[in-house]
């Protein structure tokens, strides 16, 4: 029997919430700090569904899937137009995402997850996107899926649990206004590897202005820590670690003990096939943004590394960080 495919509507919150429940204990049992669930997990997800479905006015685009069959729904797929960080360019609009909050019961009929990717790419494409990109938790049930509908990976999402508080390197210190400016520099040379690496991360023209009045107001939010490499009096490195965010942690899960950390290049770095040296200046400054999380009562920190960035993977590896979650892009 080949499951049909129909949006969800509120009346669906119930089953919903009980598939997308299930999903989020399958990645706790992965992780249990990094995924731990909420006390009210289930509520959660009924309440996140319910505001998303209710919004007039909502942030992006998003959408429910569901798969039936034999009068009971199977399954169910997350979409969403992911909004473009504005240093980028987005030249080709909003990528359609699959998020990671989907899910396909045991009782399914086979091939239930391809009607759903089938059903999924469809209602993005439908809505506008131009790129497709997918959401796996490495070993997870989708990630072959992916793979075979020629996704290949994108973004890796690095992740570490039992965070060091170590004192700070003496080549790192907190960074200042002052340091805005080299910050911007060292930037630019993240975003021009980015770009050789992927086209998709084509910058913005005015990305320069951009991310310099982000990091001005960053320097002024009380909930992230920013901190620059100078051993010599010369900026060679900068790192920002903060709150996680729901992007990446569905509803049902407690992310108040997790950090994110994005913003993150030094000079050791600039060669993306190879670590320049030992990678000590590197690696002094990443340990300082996770001392800084420890120090914030966070339990686990996830991090960004561009899939092809093999110098920036091999650095984090050797810091004890694995591969959690994988974005994936369509050829």
């Amino acid at each position: 029997m080949t499951p049909s495919v129909r949006p969800a509507v509120l009346a669906d919150l119930d089953i919903m919430a009980d598939l997308l429940l299930r999903d989020a204990e399958q990645r706790q049992v992965a992780n249990p700090v990094l995924w731990t669930l909420k006390a009210d997990a289930r509520e959660q997800i009924v309440m996140a569904i319910k505001r998303a479905m209710e919004s007039e006015n909502p942030p992006f685009r998003q959408q429910w899937l569901l798969a039936e069959a034999g009068g009971a729904v199977v399954g169910v797929i997350h979409t969403i137009l992911l909004p473009v960080p504005p240093i980028y360019a987005g030249e080709f609009g909003a990528p359609g995402l699959i998020m990671e909050d989907s899910f396909v019961s045991d009782d399914a009929p086979d091939g239930t997850r391809s009607v759903l990717l089938d059903a999924a790419e469809a209602d993005l494409v439908g809505a506008g996107a131009k790129v497709l990109v997918a959401s796996s938790v490495v070993g997870g049930n989708w990630a072959q899926d992916y793979q075979a509908r020629a996704y290949d990976p994108l973004t890796l999402y690095l992740a570490r649990t039992g965070l060091r508080d170590a004192p700070a390197a003496t080549s790192v210190r907190k960074a200042s206004d002052a340091d805005v400016a080299a910050i911007v520099g060292l930037s630019a040379d993240h975003r021009q590897i980015l770009l050789d690496l992927n086209t998709f991360w084509k910058p913005h023209p005015d990305a320069d202005i951009r991310f310099g009045n982000w990091m001005t107001r960053s320097l002024t939010l009380a909930d992230r820590d920013m901190f620059v490499s100078d051993p010599e009096g010369e900026v060679e490195g900068y790192v920002i670690s903060q709150p996680a965010t729901a992007l990446h942690f569905p509803p049902a899960h407690d992310i108040a003990a997790t950090g994110f950390i994005d913003d993150f290049h030094h000079t050791d770095l600039h060669d993306p096939t190879r670590i320049d040296g030992a990678g000590t200046g590197a690696s002094d400054l990443f340990a300082a943004a996770e001392a800084a999380l420890a120090k914030r009562q966070n339990d686990a920190a996830l991090v960004v590394c561009p899939a092809a960035w093999t110098s920036k993977k091999n650095l984090l590896g050797s810091l004890g960080y694995e591969t959690a979650l994988v974005w994936y892009i369509k050829r």
